[in-house]
C-alpha cells in the first residue's frame, strides 16, 4: 500500500500527498512539516515554537499559526483535506492518526535493523544530511547521529563489497567515506586491500603513508595495530597477486584473460 504522505528529510526537504508534490510557500511551513514527521506524534504548540523559532519568543505563536496555515493550504492544493491530515487544537499539533506516512529517515533505519542489514538499500535511501540547508539547532543532534550512522554503513558496505569481489564499488564506498571523514582507518584498509589484490605495492604503500602522515600531523597518533597488520598483509598479498597476474599473462585461459581494474589513489 502506498503511503498517503511521503516526507523526505535526508537532503533537501520534500513531500508528496498520494504522489503529488506538496510545496508549501514558506520555509517555515516546510520546517513545521519536517518537525511533525520527525517527532511522529502531536507536540505542544509551545514546544514546536521553541524548537522552530527559538529567537522569536512571544512572536513564535504567530509564526506557528502562519506556518500551519501555509501548510494546510499546500495540502489543499493537491486535493488533500487538511483537517484529515493535520491534527491541531489549541494545545498541540501533529499528523492525524490513521494517515499512512512514509519518512525516509525511518526507512533508512529500518534497512539497518533488518537481519542481515540491507546495506545497499540504506545507502540508496540516504540522500544527504538531515534537512540539508537548514541551520536550525533542532535538527543538529539528529543530523549528526544519522551522519555518523551513514559513515558506519559506508564502512560496512565497503567491507562487504570487498569480500564479495566487487572491488570497484568497494573502492567507491571507501573513497566516499574518506571524503566525509579522512580519519576512518577502515576505509584506508579497504583501499590497501584492493590495491593489494591488483598487485600494486606502490599504491598500498602510498595509502598507508598518507594515513600515517594524517594521523601524526592532525592527532599525534599512529595507526591502530589492526591497521598496521592489514598493511603488512596487503604488502604480502601484492607479491602473490603480482605473480598470479604474470602467470595468467604467460599462460592465458578464459579465466586468465580477466582484465584487472585500475583505480586512482585514495583520498
Amino acid at each position: 500500500m502506498r503511503d498517503d504522505l511521503e516526507v523526505g528529510l535526508l537532503g533537501p526537504i520534500w513531500s508528496t500527498w498520494q504522489g503529488h508534490p506538496v510545496r508549501p510557500a514558506t520555509r517555515s511551513a516546510f520546517a513545521l512539516l519536517a518537525f511533525l514527521a520527525i517527532e511522529g506524534r502531536p507536540r505542544s504548540r509551545e514546544v514546536i515554537g521553541a524548537n522552530l523559532w527559538p529567537e522569536a519568543s512571544a512572536a513564535s505563536s504567530g509564526a506557528l499559526r502562519q506556518a500551519l496555515w501555509v501548510l494546510r493550504s499546500a495540502l489543499a492544493q493537491v486535493g488533500a483535506d487538511p483537517e484529515a491530515v493535520i491534527d491541531s487544537d489549541g494545545d498541540a499539533i501533529g499528523i492525524r492518526e490513521g494517515v499512512v506516512i512514509g519518512v525516509d529517515v525511518e526507512r533508512f533505519e529500518e534497512h539497518l535493523r533488518a537481519r542481515p542489514p540491507r546495506l545497499e538499500a540504506a545507502l540508496a535511501t540516504y540522500g544527504g544530511e538531515l534537512a540539508e540547508g537548514w541551520d536550525l539547532e533542532y535538527f543538529a543532534p539528529e543530523r549528526e547521529r544519522l551522519a555518523d550512522l551513514y559513515e558506519d554503513v559506508l564502512t560496512a558496505a565497503a567491507i562487504q563489497r570487498l569480500s564479495s569481489g566487487d572491488y570497484r564499488d568497494a573502492h567507491d564506498a571507501a573513497l566516499e567515506l574518506l571524503r566525509r571523514n579522512p580519519f576512518r582507518e577502515e576505509a584506508h584498509v579497504v583501499l590497501m586491500e584492493i590495491y593489494s589484490h591488483v598487485g600494486s605495492r606502490s599504491q598500498v604503500s602510498r595509502q598507508y603513508r598518507r594515513l600515517r602522515a594524517l594521523l601524526s600531523s592532525e592527532l599525534g597518533v599512529d595507526p591502530l595495530p589492526e591497521t598496521e597488520a592489514a598493511y603488512r598483509a596487503a604488502l604480502r598479498g601484492c607479491a602473490v597477486h603480482s605473480a598470479d597476474r604474470v602467470r595468467r599473462a604467460r599462460y592465458p585461459t578464459d579465466e586468465g584473460m580477466m582484465i584487472f581494474p585500475t583505480f586512482r589513489s585514495g583520498a
